[in-house]
């Protein structure tokens, strides 16, 4: 659209249409849109186990303690590559699973089960919106599946 067709279309468009003066003034507030949760932060933001924007009061907490977990995350995969049993993609797949370095070919297993039928699209109504993750567990999965430090 040229500019003088988007000025027409705003002139005649009110976000506010139809709001009680109580939503107009919480749609208005600074925090506004605060506890609505992306989706990094729900609960079924999977295996990473971040925390989600509803534990949080104040948004910067929220901000420090996911940066705080990603940094600990690469903290504990570093760790598990220089233990020397396991490469860093079998460290990152670990990761992903949700598994520390004590792991067997069973809980191996049974974890991998857990997380296909959490993600799985027949389990969630055809949902595909955890098909990505899926996809991550199967990669892992594959990546640990041919580990030779898993006994």
């Amino acid at each position: 659209m040229c500019l003088e067709h988007v000025r027409e279309f705003n002139a005649g468009y009110d976000w506010f249409e139809g709001m009680s003066a109580e939503e107009i003034f919480d749609a208005q507030s600074p925090a506004s849109g605060w506890r609505t949760e992306s989706p990094t932060f729900r609960p079924t933001a999977g295996v990473d186990g971040m925390p989600r924007w509803a534990d949080y009061d104040d948004p910067l907490d929220a901000i420090s303690a996911r940066a705080s977990g990603i940094k600990s995350r690469a903290r504990r995969e570093a760790e598990m590559a220089m233990d020397g049993r396991f490469s860093r993609e079998e460290a990152e797949a670990l990761e992903v699973m949700g598994l520390g370095s004590d792991i067997d070919r069973r809980r191996l297993r049974r974890r991998y089960s857990e997380l296909v039928r959490r993600y799985h699209p027949d389990r969630n109504g055809g949902d595909r919106q955890y098909e990505s993750r899926l996809n991550r567990v199967v990669e892992a999965y594959n990546t640990l599946r041919g580990c030779r430090a898993i006994a």
